[in-house]
């Protein structure tokens, strides 16, 4: 039936209107349509008004519309359904309100009802169980074999993760178009499924004509990692070939792209080739010199970006946030928050993320901790980088305290929480706690994947329960780097150095590539079972066999390698040839290894390096004192006694702890303040009278007695934490 004159025209006018988003003007527009009798009641004028307002973002007189029109139809409901399933999620939640309502009123829902409904599905995940009921029912209608409604259905399908039954659908699309091919490619992306992505672009290439830019940015999109570089390139050049290089959602797709592959020189040629840039093309180099580590890069392009008048997403702001972490750029990182502040997106969650971890990994773990307690319900991203920020920063007991607190709000921790957690008890060796985390993981279902492995190993090794941490480090599938690493330096802190040793020459077997920290743990394993022929073979080995040049910790491990094994002219002569800037580090090795070995010559001489160089530690002068004052020359003790007191060096105060029956118990040298000092008084007493039983006499050459008794408890405490005593039958008051 035709429509009047008078209602083609205003329909004209509302189509006019919605388009432009003119709401005053389609407003007066309602009025007027409202005074005539005839017209308010045309539901032909009443279905586009529910379009305009929807257009227009007003959803609430959109309803009031649709509750007022008497007759509604099915174009009714369509009207409403798309406008809302166009609005967000929240507008989504009333799409299947409608869909129910409509099929309760017995008006049979078409092929341009469905669209609508996937679409609103796909924004609102908790919809999941709706929307297969409606795709049913698009099957019983047959509305599903429309490329518009099957395109929608692919998405929905993708968006909720299911690819491999959008594919099915993809598949069975008896008519495609770019919008279909475009979402499974897209669904792939998402997924990080870049070999069945580029097989989907593969066969488009060959069914349809004409790609658009579309296409290409979805393509490109899943192919953003170092192994698919080359096709990464292909795409490139059937880019430049179809003629699409100038739209900037596809330059932006390359950019990002040869970033993420770590191909910045062309990502940066790309970004400088681009004559339209928009703030994401800015966002794609700025994070993808973030992620590649460049971040001094990635700041300068952020102060450009800004000066060039281009406003930053908060995608953009994480990138800058994260590279003023990498370099621990506190002043740059605080200009940033302010910048955000000013921009609004503080509360956002990736942003309040991204500013605990700055202002954690720079150290200021106060102001991360108070970014951390503005969110009222941070989320495991957010928990995870508070505590590895404070065991980052020796707050061990408070990263523990954090981890307590989560777990009251029962937030399930992933693998990095519980590898930090982990970390925080072997920095306390802490093997109750460490035992009681792990028993955690495996309640969790956490394996012992390579994260957790590691952290486990390392843990049981550093605690010295070296049976716990070597059954861990076998029972791991696959080992890493890391994993190595820290059962060789477990190995090797706790005196067993040949089987740490063995253990290198097993890794080397497996085809795990030593770094510069194996060779740090093997050469101190040599140092302490006295191999030095050894010892030097494997310094060699170093840059020899893989080009890994000596840094100043390796050479402060040979130099002890020498010394232990008294070789101490050889060590003189090692520490003089040295080719890198040590400053005092191995001279202050060399100096108590010449006092051990009673070579007082060269323990003066080494003393003296290292007063020449300015040290400000007070062991070398208390050292060189004793040493002087073994040779006689009080002098020399008067001069160094005196240097020490005008360059104001203080000796520093021994300190040691332990853990028991979940109480920590702290001893400070001359501290006397423990409830039980008196009982401990008397441990000591009897130890040292063993001691001399045993044969020890304290010479000149010893320091003070009340370092030896510190070192006694010392020695004691790390056996009652986990580590070997090396007096096993001492009274149990001592541990008290």
């Amino acid at each position: 039936m035709p429509h009047p004159p008078q209602n083609r025209s205003f329909y004209n006018l509302l189509i006019q209107f919605a388009d432009q988003k003119s709401l005053k003007k389609g407003q007066v527009l309602h009025a007027h349509i409202i005074k005539i009798p005839h017209l308010s009641s045309c539901n032909y004028l009443a279905n586009n008004l529910i379009k305009f307002y929807a257009k227009c973002g007003h959803i609430h007189e959109a309803k009031l519309v649709f509750e007022n029109l008497k007759h509604k139809n099915v174009v009714s409901y369509n009207c409403l359904i798309h406008g809302l399933s166009h609005n967000g999620s929240k507008g989504s939640t009333f799409v299947f309100e409608l869909f129910r309502r409509m099929i309760a009123n017995n008006i049979l829902p078409d092929a341009h009802t469905f669209p609508g409904v996937f679409t609103a599905a796909a924004l609102n995940l908790g919809c999941n169980f709706d929307a297969r009921q409606a795709h049913v029912l698009g099957i019983k209608t047959a509305s599903i074999y429309e490329v518009f409604v099957g395109s929608s259905l692919v998405n929905f399908y993708c968006k909720v993760g299911c690819v491999f039954e959008a594919r099915k659908l993809f598949d069975r699309m008896p008519e495609r178009n770019l919008v279909s091919w475009t979402t499974m490619i897209s669904g792939y992306a998402s997924k990080q499924m870049a070999k069945e992505a580029l097989g989907v672009f593969g066969l488009m290439r060959l069914v349809e004509g004409n790609l658009n830019e579309f296409v290409f940015t979805s393509v490109l999109s899943a192919l953003a990692s170092l192994e698919f570089v080359d096709s990464g390139k292909q795409v490139h050049c059937v880019v430049v070939k179809n003629g699409v290089l100038g739209f900037v959602s596809v330059l932006n797709a390359l950019v990002t792209m040869y970033a993420k592959c770590g191909s910045l020189n062309v990502s940066l040629m790309l970004f400088e080739m681009c004559s339209e840039k928009n703030a994401i093309t800015w966002s794609a180099l700025i994070t993808g010199y973030s992620q590649a580590g460049d971040s001094h890069k990635a700041l300068k392009l952020f102060c450009k970006m800004h000066f060039a008048g281009f406003v930053p997403s908060e995608f953009t702001l994480v990138g800058v946030l994260n590279a003023c972490s990498d370099v621990a750029g506190i002043e740059e990182g605080k200009q940033t928050h302010g910048y955000l502040l000013k921009s609004g997106y503080e509360t956002q969650i990736y942003i309040a993320t991204a500013l605990v971890d700055m202002y954690a990994k720079c150290g200021f773990t106060g102001d991360a901790r108070k970014g951390f307690d503005f969110l009222l319900e941070p989320d495991l991203v957010l928990w995870t980088s508070i505590i590895a920020g404070n065991v980052q920063n020796g707050k061990n007991e408070e990263a523990l305290s954090l981890y307590g607190r989560m777990q009251m709000h029962e937030i399930l921790p992933n693998e990095l929480t519980m590898a930090s957690v982990l970390k925080a008890c072997s920095n306390l060796a802490a093997l109750e706690q460490g035992k009681q985390i792990h028993a955690r993981t495996i309640k969790y279902g956490l394996g012992p994947e390579l994260s957790i492995g590691s952290a486990l190993s390392t843990m049981y090794a550093k605690c010295g329960s070296l049976e716990e941490g070597f059954l861990v480090f076998r029972r791991m599938p696959q080992r890493d780097l890391v994993s190595w690493n820290a059962m060789i330096s477990g190995l090797s802190q706790n005196g067993h150095g040949r089987e740490a040793l063995e253990l290198f020459e097993e890794m080397r077997l497996e085809g795990t590539k030593p770094d510069h920290i194996t060779f740090v743990t093997v050469l101190s394993a040599c140092s302490h079972t006295g191999m030095v022929e050894r010892g030097w073979a494997y310094f060699n080995m170093m840059f020899d066999n893989f080009g890994i040049v000596p840094s100043v910790e390796h050479y402060a491990c040979m130099v002890d390698v020498l010394s232990r094994a008294g070789k101490l002219n050889e060590a003189k002569e090692f520490i003089e040839s040295a080719t890198i800037d040590h400053g005092m580090c191995l001279w202050r090795i060399f100096l108590p290894a010449c006092r051990n070995h009673h070579n007082y010559e060269l323990g003066a001489y080494a003393g003296e390096k290292l007063l020449e160089l300015g040290s400000r530690e007070s062991s070398a002068y208390v050292l060189l004192s004793s040493i002087y004052s073994a040779m006689g020359r009080l002098a020399d003790v008067v001069r160094v006694r005196r240097m020490m007191k005008v360059r104001g060096v203080r000796k520093e105060t021994g300190c040691s702890w332990i853990e028991l029956k979940s109480h920590v118990h702290v001893f400070v040298v001359g501290d006397q303040i423990h409830p039980q000092i008196g009982e401990i008084q008397g441990a000591i007493w009897r130890l040292r009278k063993h001691m001399k039983d045993e044969g020890y006499r304290p010479g000149h050459d010893s320091a003070s007695m009340s370092t030896s008794d510190l070192r006694l408890v010392r020695s004691c405490s790390a056996g009652r934490a986990g580590m070997q005593c090396a007096w096993p039958q001492l009274p149990d008051m001592l541990y008290l």
